[in-house]
């Protein structure tokens, strides 16, 4: 099989290049370059798409073997992943910039213009498992799984997807490269969004959307009881960082509860009112069985795995959650997971539209139907 090995310059996609070719593959490197201003993204152990991982792609391709090019996504990058994270939090949203990458760029940029080029799939470094039914399954090191991130692949884009490290452990990993002689074998790996160079996200935001003050209210009472500089400077669940001026009754800390870019006004309340119990969701990748399904949803990249009851209808995907979940943001991805004798599996994933309270006992009934039903 000819095969585009994706080289981000790490460790990761390097054994996956070299497993790749290992297979009896014909491959070729490529490095995605995706910085107009390569200087202003990251470097070191905190960096990811900047020249030095470039120069380490390059050489890693060399000592496997390998063919290497570089591509210039730079343009592409900043429409569909820059311009989208700015637009979504200006519209009250979290966004997972890794995940719009994945979509966006390395399994549609990049697969389309492989397979245009004669190449049959893409490979990459991505800590996840392809198994022989073609579904995506998370890798056997949960630390470092990243199908949440992938989740958002359809059917197609999987099939033209290898992802040769999800058997492995990172420490085999890194031991492999280092057998392999690969310089990358201990270089850290990346953190945070690339294309923040100071991983200041409400500095990086502010220097585009501008100054916007506006109120901080007490979601129980509504009175005012601070001042934001732009509300798309924070994301639910947050506690850090509100510049409270009035303490809350009980002394107890306030958390973000909601943003709302129309009146320019952030919510925030006590913990237990960050509790939700039903997610909607929409732009829905559906894999699984039909619907209604009692499965795993997870909320966040490394959020907690939650009990829920799933159902799809159209592009619309209502969770019921087992439990309450607190910190649902809207623009986050829910993953849903189904585990059988061999790991998990994702049934498909779906945009995070709002997080609700059901009536009251809803849930708990839910929870006493199912203890019968077991």
């Amino acid at each position: 099989m000819r095969v585009l090995a994706a080289m981000s310059g790490g460790v990761d996609s390097a054994v996956a290049a070299a497993r790749a070719v290992a297979a009896g593959h014909d491959v070729t490197g490529v490095h995605l370059a995706l910085a107009r201003n390569p200087q202003t993204y990251r470097t070191g152990a905190r960096g990811c798409c900047t020249l030095e991982d470039s120069r380490d792609a390059r050489r890693a391709a060399d000592v496997i073997g390998i063919p290497f090019y570089v591509w210039d996504m730079a343009e592409q990058f900043q429409d569909d992943v820059v311009d989208d994270f700015v637009a979504e939090y200006a519209a009250g949203r979290t966004p997972n910039p890794c995940l719009r990458c994945n979509e966006k760029i390395k399994f549609s940029a990049v697969l389309d213009r492989a397979v245009a080029l004669g190449f049959d799939a893409v490979v990459t470094g991505h800590h996840a498992r392809l198994g022989a039914d073609g579904l995506l399954r998370r890798s056997v090191d949960q630390a470092k799984d990243q199908s949440y991130v992938l989740a958002v692949l359809t059917r197609a884009q999987l099939d033209r997807a290898v992802f040769p490290l999800g058997d492995s452990t990172k420490a085999r990993v890194r031991a492999e490269a280092a057998e392999r002689g690969l310089a990358v074998a201990e270089k850290p790996d990346s953190h945070d969004i690339c294309f923040i160079a100071d991983g200041d996200t409400r500095g990086f935001l502010a220097d585009r959307l501008g100054e916007t003050p506006g109120d901080v209210v007490d979601g129980r009472t509504g009175a005012v009881v601070g001042r934001h500089s732009g509300a798309y400077a924070y994301t639910v669940g947050q506690r850090k960082g509100l510049d409270l001026r009035v303490p809350a009754p009980d002394g107890r800390p306030r958390y973000v509860l909601s943003i709302t870019p129309k009146t320019n006004t952030v919510t925030v309340g006590s913990r237990e009112d960050l509790e939700v119990d039903t997610v909607t969701a929409d732009r829905v990748i559906w894999h699984g069985e039909c619907t209604p399904v009692e499965c795993d949803v997870q909320m966040r990249a490394h959020g907690e795995v939650v009990p829920a009851v799933v159902t799809v209808d159209g592009d619309t995907l209502v969770a019921r959650l087992r439990r309450p979940a607190r910190g649902v943001a809207a623009g986050q991805a829910i993953v849903a997971y189904r585990t059988d004798q061999d790991g998990d599996i994702v049934l498909g994933s779906a945009t995070i539209a709002s997080g609700t309270v059901s009536e009251p006992g809803a849930v708990a009934g839910d929870r006493a139907g199912a203890a019968g039903n077991a």
